[in-house]
């Protein structure tokens, strides 16, 4: 239980004893905040709870706040409490149990930061998802690691947590792909072929046709034009796939499942959710199509599920994928992470859901916005070797892992994101991988030159831990589960990139007004314990954004 979660308690249990006693009249509790003061001066933790109890109550908020507070029992966490105005409870942490919180740390080594907020549900986290039509380009890379460390944040939380990639191999965006393919595959080999009108025009399908040239050579002359489409198609199914992996790993992205759009119509779940639909009255036949109605619950207009050729929509497809997550697979929570040009599909994705008998609080949806690549201030707008878009391996490629992963996760999905590839690639503190990443060699060098002079932190009494850089690190390092809280419930993993910068300049800060390795051996050995949890906490923080916490810079 977190500091945070312990003071909630605390108040509940003084706020019920008033009630009990008269103090306080019996009204019904709302929500316990409990925030961080904006001013350090005024305590840890504070709680506004007063204030929201004063129109029940009756009188006023600094009056019901002494009340609660003369109830609040002493607690080994809480060093003091103290009512201000209007009406706030402030709580500071008790000295002694932060530096007993070193040795905590210790012990749960890389479990720290750990939390039971999910109770081992099963959530799916959908993510990346791109048609396989074309390479991954930086816009993926965005989704890729908000949904990789948001993954890893949930798992912390003990959640139960399937990563998945659903990829459209059906549809009329694959034909478009297969035909471009073979036009392309045919003017490889010297035939005078035109591109489809709606082909892929992208200089990536001309390599694709002369990979698939160099190893297959001209046989797919030989055959029927339909029978080529589809073979060559297959091939080029599986390369970009293959190259989609590729780029996703060495950007530390995994996934449990990859799940094909083609199977939902083989296995029959379209035809399910269309019969289920249509039993329900939440279908309807016009203008020779068959539609969703969707103003039935709420929604601007009606969409269409079933086109008049017969063909079934992308929304028919996801309405029988998520039969297949909910209904099927039975996970307790979906989440979607999108990129912007989803951002009409929300709601209509919602509705349909609870039309199927799911409550639609059950999936939660993320869209991210764009990503513009900068070179300082000159906007990148196409690659330098290709002449089309800039792709995600071209990205990792100049700036490497670490500051894609880092860059990418450091602004809310809903806002747009400028990406400054000369920022990402400078080893200065500007730079903020940089200044994270630093602070974590830093402190693995005070480790090794400690071990090197003999000193050791075996028997260190963290007691001795008493001056305010040494509380102020401890501090700082008991927010990481309520980090891990605040993702899982908000869906936010930028608050990571935040943390770990400010964890790393109050390591700094205790650096530079304490000695660690000193004369004193007794305090030597309680600051490298100190040293030692700051290094692991600040390590797990840097995994969890899926980066390096590297020992030497």
């Amino acid at each position: 239980m977190t500091p945070r979660d312990t003071i909630a308690e605390i108040i509940k249990t003084a706020i019920l004893e008033a009630q009990n006693t008269g103090k306080l009249p019996a009204v019904t509790l709302p929500e316990i905040v409990i925030e961080r003061p904006q001013n350090p001066e005024h305590g840890d933790y504070a709680s506004s709870i007063s204030l929201k109890l004063a129109r029940a109550v009756g009188t006023s908020p600094l009056e019901i706040a002494g009340e609660i507070a003369a109830f609040i029992k002493t607690s080994p966490q809480i060093g003091n409490v103290a009512v201000a105005p209007p009406g706030f409870i402030n709580f500071t942490l008790d000295s002694r149990w932060l530096s007993d919180q070193v040795d905590v740390i210790l012990d749960s080594g890389k479990k720290y930061g750990n939390i039971d907020i999910g109770k081992g549900s099963r959530i799916q986290i959908e993510f990346v998802s791109i048609n396989p039509t074309g390479p991954l380009h930086v816009g993926h890379g965005r989704g890729a690691v908000l949904g990789s460390t948001l993954c890893n944040v949930m798992t912390a939380g003990n959640y139960n947590v399937v990563k998945e990639y659903y990829f459209n191999d059906a549809g009329s965006q694959m034909d478009s792909f297969r035909q471009s393919l073979y036009a392309r595959y045919q003017q490889g080999l010297g035939k005078d072929v035109d591109m489809p009108a709606e082909g892929y025009m992208g200089h990536y399908m001309t390599d694709l046709a002369a990979e698939i040239i160099r190893e297959e050579g001209d046989r797919f002359l030989k055959i029927p034009d339909a029978e080529a489409v589809e073979n060559l198609g297959q091939l080029g199914l599986a390369k970009i796939l293959d190259g989609t992996k590729q780029d996703l790993e060495r950007l530390r992205v995994e996934f449990d499942v990859w799940y094909s759009e083609k199977t939902l119509y083989e296995n029959g779940q379209f035809d399910k959710v269309v019969k289920m639909l249509r039993e329900n009255g939440y279908l309807a036949e016009r203008e020779g199509a068959t539609w969703f109605v969707s103003t039935a619950l709420g929604e601007d207009k009606d969409n269409v599920v079933v086109r008049g050729n017969g063909s079934p929509t992308y929304f028919a497809a996801d309405i029988a994928y998520h039969y297949n997550k909910f209904i099927e697979r039975k996970f307790d929570e979906v989440i979607n992470i999108w990129g912007a040009d989803h951002m009409g599909h929300v709601s209509r994705l919602k509705a349909v859901v609870g039309a199927l008998g799911i409550d639609p609080e059950r999936l939660r949806m993320i869209v991210h916005q764009m990503v513009t690549l900068r070179r300082g201030g000159e906007i990148v707008k196409i690659s330098k070797r290709s002449g089309d878009i800039v792709t995600l391996r071209e990205l990792i490629d100049e700036v490497g892992v670490d500051a894609c992963r880092f860059f990418f996760l450091c602004r809310t999905a809903d806002s747009q994101m400028d990406f400054d590839m000369e920022l990402a690639k400078k080893q200065s503190a500007d730079n903020p991988v940089y200044y994270v990443q630093y602070a974590h060699a830093r402190i693995a060098s005070i480790l090794r030159v400690a071990q090197e002079k003999g000193a050791a932190s075996d028997n260190g009494d963290v007691s001795l831990l008493t001056s305010e850089p040494e509380l102020a690190l401890i501090r700082k390092m008991l927010l990481l589960p309520e980090m891990v809280e605040l993702i899982c419930n908000s869906l936010e993993p930028h608050h990571l990139t935040y943390y770990a910068q400010d964890l790393a300049t109050v390591f700094h800060s205790f650096y530079k007004q304490c000695r660690v390795v000193s004369a004193n051996r007794e305090l030597t050995a309680a600051r490298l314990k100190l040293v030692k949890s700051a290094k692991l906490v600040l390590g797990r923080t840097l995994n969890l954004m899926g980066m390096d916490a590297p020992e030497k810079m």
